[in-house]
């Protein structure tokens, strides 16, 4: 028997924690486990080559990010089971290569960096245009203040 398996990208950003939290509501209702995924690079610039102790700080930067996500977006009452993996790579191939065989790939509509007036980041254009999967775009909702 499959798991039935929805794999989300995290990155940290108000909308990544939105896509998750959306995901795990999706994976209880269709009884599915949920697969939370950071991608992380070294940081590149020209005529740097970096230093091999980088990617350990780097993979441990992306680690403690999709550890807080998931205590953030968590609800105790209504678990569902969560693998976490933060990989090295760029966040469009690990996306794309996660949801090789999931039945759905969740992100958020914006992440850190690019133009904040964009409604879809380039990282979810390139996942809806290109995954093997159906792709859900979860837009953040700020908290507006009360009585608005």
């Amino acid at each position: 028997m499959t798991t039935r398996r929805i794999v989300v990208g995290v990155d940290g950003s108000p909308s990544s924690v939105d896509a998750l939290r959306w995901a795990l509501v999706q994976a209880r209702a269709v009884g599915a486990d949920v697969e939370a995924v950071t991608a992380w690079q070294h940081p590149s610039a020209p005529g740097w080559a970096g230093h091999p102790a980088d990617g350990d700080f780097a993979a441990d930067v992306a680690r403690k990010t999709l550890d807080g996500v998931l205590v953030e977006a968590a609800d105790p009452e209504h678990p569902v089971r969560v693998a976490a993996r933060v990989v090295r790579g760029g966040a469009v191939p690990v996306l794309l290569a996660a949801a090789g065989d999931a039945e759905l790939l969740v992100v958020g509509s914006r992440g850190h960096g690019g133009f904040t007036g964009a409604l879809l980041g380039s990282v979810g254009q390139h996942c809806v245009q290109h995954a093997p999967c159906p792709v859900v775009v979860v837009r953040h909702a700020p908290v507006r203040p009360s009585g608005r």
